[in-house]
């Protein structure tokens, strides 16, 4: 990461991006025409900050690029952090979107007589192997993840394992496959995060970010 290059923005696709966007522009960042285009395959982009450009990954990838230098600041959700718990990243701002949580679930039948307290070992099918074996370590349990990165709500259904832990906001997923909250690990928002490596060498530029967007946060 050299101290002169330009430098990188990395936003997540998909519904956070749709939320982002506005507070985006409203620090004065406005990408090129091609980012706002469906058959666009680009995924680096300009704005009209000449020492700006923008990069558009998967939500788990910001992180990634972010902490190895690839990037020198982002949006990625806590849930993210958490699951890789890069000493690289700093989180300074809440931007207070993407809210949802991350939660155990279960059939509901399952869950009605379930009790939780007497779990010594259980499998769990998630996105987050990490974050799940932490939670339940912290109580003795033993947690067998299998990992999975999508309709993890047919895992109960077709016996792959009893329970989920996943990306919950409205719940509607889980109550139309038959599955129930068991409990919340965490509540999730999205964060302005920094390289921090970046921050220590460029802190009046990336710094000056940082500040851009607690504004913005506060302000909303």
């Amino acid at each position: 990461m050299l101290s002169n290059e330009a430098l990188v923005l990395a936003l997540p696709k998909g519904r956070i991006l749709r939320e982002v966007m506005p507070l985006v522009r409203e620090a004065g960042i406005e990408p090129e025409p091609a980012f706002d285009d469906p058959n666009s395959r680009l995924l680096k982009f300009s704005t009209n900050l000449p020492e700006l450009s923008i990069i558009r990954v998967r939500s788990f990838d910001v992180a990634t690029f972010i902490a190895f230098g690839a990037a020198h600041f982002g949006v990625a959700g806590n849930d993210v952090l958490m699951e890789f718990d890069y000493p690289e990243i700093y989180a300074p701002v809440d931007l207070g979107i993407g809210r949802c949580r991350l939660s155990v679930a279960a059939p509901k039948a399952m869950a009605e007589g379930d009790d939780p307290s007497r779990w010594s070992h259980i499998r769990i099918a998630t996105k987050y192997p990490g974050i799940t074996k932490r939670h339940f370590a912290s109580r003795g349990v033993q947690a067998e993840t299998i990992k999975l990165n999508g309709a993890m709500e047919l895992a109960p259904n077709l016996g792959l394992c009893r329970r989920i832990v996943d990306l919950v906001s409205t719940g509607q997923t889980l109550k139309d496959n038959g599955l129930v909250e068991i409990e919340t690990i965490a509540e999730v928002t999205s964060r302005f995060v920094v390289n921090r490596a970046a921050l220590k060498t460029r802190p009046v530029e990336v710094g000056g970010w940082v500040d851009r967007f607690r504004e913005i946060a506060d302000a909303a």
